[in-house]
């Protein structure tokens, strides 16, 4: 797990080199063991390329970065892990690669001559790399599936730049003035948007796709090609019965598990007490019955929702060392402003929070490398268990009885409703006018009126709020649409990113086991009933395959919290400094100030209901205030 950083210039600054320590330095804490940084002609212009490095596999020096080829034709950065390194350099030794590493980067490098981008298929891990070739002047640069690991970049026909975070990037342009894209800042303040497009919430820089490549000609940097190498595929597969899907699928996971353990470095794992995280920590131990294991959790105090007796039981259960750490208000306070400044852009919620006190917690007791669920919900059909796409799936399969059936059996499970259920489905069948008369209806109008309105139609800000566009190639198929959709777009890339940033503040390296091209591949393939049972239980075929690794009162809850924090009681009780804070949008041009403060003395007064988007006023405010944009 490392930081990237560089550039190609055809005119190069007269500071580069200072610049690019600049960037170095901002990425720091991603790479905490080893800066390497080179620069060369390269067509008629500049070439740098940046790294640091935190040592995962490989601690040696001969496996740091940036990395040449034997050849010497092709140079490499790259961010990330590759699980399956081992297995994919006994495939290239076959081939005729030579090693003098145990690296997973020089197995990447050689994979990458072999192959070139076929490569990407074949890797199982998170990555962001780039590779110049000094034959044919050719920069090449690619992201992982899920865009686990970030890449930002910015384009003109003079000059090609790129950084593992928006602060490193902007070193690289010193002296510009950053400015704020109004589109995402509308789509994050109004919908709670964020991270869902190739657009960031600095106008000119981009964010490379999850599963998405380009290809960048130096003789003609104003020209990228960018290709998408994988996307999720939404055809069922040959039919299996639900025992053997289970077992498939129980047979997968472990596999995954068994690589994500892969690491020259004391790992643990993250456990807040629900399915996912419990099962990576137990398939953790029926793997490595002697494995040293170490769990870290945050618990809210004196909560009713607290998740702490379910940690407990897994604890217990599989022998670990148990870490905990309960967050306060006060210490709220004291981290805010740090933590919306490592996190680059906006983000969603205070539980933000929770995840980075875990992380510090497992610094602090000498965890390099930490396991976790992340991406199950979406490869799972968790969270509600999308019930208006699996409703809409059997209208157009023409099972018309079992719809009602459906949503009456859904309704049953804590925090779900029957009405809800139908909602559910016609927010997922509407057409758009009739869906955004009815979002209007309701009271989410989109121009609230703490927004100049005329100012942001005068820039053309698209004011409504993004669907998923039905593919009509995917009828009989909507929740695994959905879930598609949550894995490269809404959902997913944004909790990845706090993810990244959060970990990597803490020169932590956070693995994901149930994010990889394989386990993708197998879920997204079965029935949606697997998924979603008849009865409305999530993560249906996973419970099933858990048997017998995770305690049986952990697959049996009915109710799950995550790492929640009591945000409002937290903010509410900062309400003076907050308010302060939110003075500064009067420096934001597209901002009512005198209505938004109103709006929010009404929500502290109990005059307004509460809702996220007292949340994203604060985030949002500051974070404009600390990036300096405009």
């Amino acid at each position: 797990m490392c930081g990237i950083t560089g550039g190609w210039w055809s005119v190069p600054p007269l500071d580069l080199e200072r610049r690019m320590e600049a960037s170095l330095h901002t990425l720091r804490l991603r790479g905490p063991n080893d800066r390497g940084c080179i620069y060369k002609e390269a067509a008629g212009g500049r070439l740098a390329l940046g790294h640091t490095r935190l040592a995962i596999i490989d601690l040696s020096d001969a496996a740091n970065q940036p990395m040449v080829s034997p050849c010497g034709r092709y140079w490499m950065v790259f961010n990330g892990e590759i699980y399956n390194y081992r297995e994919l350099r006994r495939e290239l030794e076959t081939l005729g690669q030579r090693f003098t590493t145990q690296s997973d980067t020089e197995v990447l490098l050689a994979a990458w001559i072999q192959w070139g981008d076929r490569c990407l298929i074949r890797l199982e891990g998170m990555f962001a790399f780039v590779v110049h070739d000094s034959r044919r002047q050719i920069l090449s640069a690619a992201r992982d599936a899920f865009g686990i690991k970030p890449f930002f970049y910015s384009h003109r026909n003079d000059r090609l730049l790129f950084a593992s975070e928006l602060p490193a990037l902007l070193a690289l342009r010193s002296g510009e003035k950053p400015l704020a894209n109004w589109q995402r800042s509308y789509d994050y303040l109004v919908h709670g948007d964020f991270d869902t497009t190739s657009e960031t919430f600095i106008d000119d820089i981009l964010a490379l796709a999850p599963g998405h490549r380009i290809e960048v000609d130096l003789h003609r940097t104003g020209r990228i090609q960018q290709q998408c190498w994988w996307k999720p595929d939404l055809r069922e597969a040959a039919p299996l019965s639900f025992d053997e899907a289970a077992e498939a699928v129980r047979e997968q996971f472990l596999h995954s598990v068994a690589l994500h353990l892969r690491s020259d470095v004391p790992l643990g794992a993250t456990l807040s007490g629900g399915i996912d995280s419990s099962a990576i920590v137990c398939a953790m131990r029926k793997l490595e019955p002697d494995l040293p294991l170490h769990t870290f959790s945050y618990v809210a105090a004196d909560d009713p929702r607290s998740e702490e007796k379910w940690i407990d039981m897994v604890n217990q259960h599989v022998g670990a060392v148990a870490h905990k750490v309960v967050a306060s208000r006060d210490e709220l306070a004291r981290d805010l402003e740090r933590l919306i400044a490592l996190q680059g852009e906006p983000f969603m919620s205070s539980s933000v929070y929770a995840q980075y006190r875990v992380y510090e917690l497992a610094r602090e007791n000498g965890v390099t490398v930490t396991l976790e669920g992340q991406g199950a919900d979406e490869l799972l059909a968790g969270y509600a268990g999308f019930p208006g796409e699996r409703m809409l799936s059997m209208l157009e399969q023409g099972r018309l009885l079992e719809v009602q059936r459906f949503a009456y059996q859904w309704s049953r499970w804590p925090g779900r409703s029957y009405r809800r259920a139908w909602q559910y489905l016609m927010a997922s069948a509407l057409p758009d006018r009739l869906f955004h008369m009815a979002r209007h209806y309701s009271g989410r109008t989109p121009v609230p009126a703490w927004l100049k309105g005329d100012l942001l139609r005068e820039a053309e800000v698209d004011l409504h709020y993004s669907r998923l566009q039905r593919s009509p190639g995917a009828r009989g198929r909507r929740v695994v649409e959905r879930m598609a959709h949550a894995l490269q777009h809404r959902f997913l890339p944004g909790y990845l990113r706090e993810g990244d940033r959060n970990s990597m503040h803490f020169s932590v390296e956070s693995r994901l086991p149930f994010l990889t091209l394989p386990m993708a591949q197998r879920l997204l393939s079965l029935p949606e009933e697997y998924l979603i049972s008849p009865d409305g239980q999530t993560k249906h075929v996973f419970r099933a395959a858990m048997r017998g690794i995770i305690p049986d009162e952990i697959l049996q809850r009915r109710d799950k919290i995550g790492f929640e924090t009591p945000e409002f009681t937290w903010l509410k009780g900062m309400a003076g400094t907050v308010r302060e804070w939110l003075a500064h949008g009067a420096d934001i041009p597209f901002l009512d100030q005198k209505e938004l403060l109103r709006q929010y003395d009404a929500v502290m007064a109990g005059q307004r209901p509460v809702s996220n988007q007292l949340w994203r006023w604060i985030n949002f405010i500051k974070w404009h205030e600390q990036m300096g944009v405009q």
